[in-house]
């Protein structure tokens, strides 16, 4: 219950952050076409500095041992998501659009800062596995669903500036290199504002979207729903079956960040690519809005169903 308390706490705070994003569009201070400036800021250089300066912990047997295992969690929870997705498709008669909403989330820029909150900065580490396993699937899976063909952009991955950051902070890591302190201090400050940038840009988005109309459509609420709480609770429960959490002596907090990942809205990179791809991004869009504004109320409760069932 405290860790579902100052979760709330934090995501009413980005919440906050979010509504001053809308302000300044609705006063006109800013345009949605802005927020291409602070997405460029977001991606070269914040999540950078923060994935490097993750890293920078003393290296032991225990935290290679976490690393593994959080890789582990992530290919399976990917695994589990993908099969949903699949099973549920011709039932629920779900497109692309809202199978890609259920299997990919937001976790890149919401993860971090949550985790940083929560458990301390020396998780933070640990919440890159799920970034790695999600960017690779990204521009592979996901493209394949949006293409209609099994191509893959392996330059994409490899190119991709998180994949750099994560290789350059994992061989500093295992190197056991650390970061001259004045560029440490750099990165952590930049770092910092991971979770500020990333709900100003929602906030910018959300501003011009017609949200009434969000809310009217039925249709929303089938991949709304799946995203933030059947496919989690499905997830906590497989993870209590398999007693995953007993099998590395800190299991239950470092399963906790690999769970953060999982119940974060729907993947803004995603929209992205539904318009490089001719995809209906409009659609990915609203559903990116809805499970951004309803995740405020569905994540606390949804860590709050781990802390009972874990």
């Amino acid at each position: 219950m405290q860790i579902s308390l100052i979760l709330a706490q934090q995501i009413a705070e980005l919440f906050l952050i979010l509504l001053i994003g809308c302000v300044l569009v609705k006063a006109r201070l800013l345009k949605s076409a802005d927020s291409r400036v602070l997405s460029v800021v977001m991606v070269y250089a914040v999540m950078p500095c923060v994935i490097i300066n993750a890293f920078q912990v003393d290296y032991s047997p225990a935290v290679v041992t976490g690393l593994l295992y959080a890789f582990a969690l992530a290919i399976a929870l990917h695994a589990l998501l993908l099969l949903l997705a699949r099973l549920l498709r011709r039932p629920l008669r779900l497109d692309v659009i809202e199978r890609t909403c259920i299997i990919y989330t937001n976790a890149g820029i919401l993860v971090i800062p949550l985790v940083r909150a929560l458990l301390g900065e020396d998780y933070v580490i640990y919440s890159c596995a799920f970034l790695v396993v999600q960017q690779v699937l990204l521009w592979t899976h996901c493209r394949s669903l949006l293409c209609g063909t099994r191509g893959f952009e392996w330059k994409k991955i490899i190119g991709n500036v998180n994949i750099i950051a994560i290789l350059i902070g994992g061989a500093l890591f295992i190197l056991r290199l650390p970061l001259p302190g004045l560029v440490n201090d750099l990165f952590s400050q930049l770092g910092a504002m991971v979770g500020p940038i990333g709900m100003l840009l929602a906030g910018i988005v959300i501003a011009d979207t017609p949200l009434r109309q969000l809310f009217m459509r039925r249709r929303h609420y089938v991949p709304v729903l799946l995203r933030l709480i059947i496919c989690p609770i499905i997830t906590v429960l497989l993870l209590r079956v398999i007693g995953a959490a007993g099998w590395i002596p800190d299991g239950h907090s470092i399963m906790l960040t690999v769970y953060l990942a999982c119940i974060t809205p729907a993947c803004a990179t995603v929209t992205s690519m539904a318009q490089l791809y001719d995809r209906d991004a409009e659609y990915s869009s609203a559903l990116y809005v809805l499970t951004t504004l309803f995740s405020i109320l569905t994540m606390p409760l949804m860590v709050w169903v781990f802390e009972v069932l874990i």
